[in-house]
């Protein structure tokens, strides 16, 4: 659950004031949602966004808090598993991209990065998986979309 902590400009702007390290992934089936949850986060929220798409036409601007940076990552451009001579699969951009950012990002010893995963039941499992399983990340602490029940199954 999110601290009830009063976000305005004067607060954001502060030296003293915590900035907790965001990490959102979303695809093509949730743009809606990832869009709703951005208006929601404070303007001084601090982090990564991955959207994963079909191709380069569904690239559009997105409104994020000017601290996030926002990495669209388009499957046809994109191979699939090393060595196998395919295309890039629905949720296998992500999951790469979110094991590399894990690797350099993630530090457990007192991480309070907030983790939210939208987008496919498949790579919002893999991604689940890479970062508990590989990253040690407690699995309640990662939200993901409630019809999944992925919170509730690890």
């Amino acid at each position: 659950m999110l601290p009830l902590t009063e976000h305005n400009a004067t607060v954001c702007r502060s030296s003293r004031h915590t900035r907790v390290q965001q990490l959102i992934t979303a695809d093509e089936s949730s743009l809606m949602d990832l869009e709703t949850l951005l208006a929601t986060l404070p303007i001084c929220s601090t982090g990564r966004i991955f959207i994963e798409v079909p191709d380069a036409t569904w690239i559009a601007p997105i409104q994020a808090p000017a601290r996030m940076t926002v990495t669209w990552l388009d499957r046809s451009q994109r191979s699939g598993t090393p060595g196998a001579a395919r295309g890039c699969t629905p949720g296998e951009a992500l999951t790469r991209a979110v094991a590399g950012w894990a690797g350099e990002m993630l530090c457990l010893d007192d991480d309070h990065t907030r983790i939210t995963l939208l987008g496919g039941y498949l790579g919002t499992a893999d991604i689940l998986d890479e970062l508990t399983l590989r990253h040690g990340v407690d699995a309640r602490a990662v939200h993901t979309p409630e019809r999944f029940g992925l919170a509730t199954a690890r």
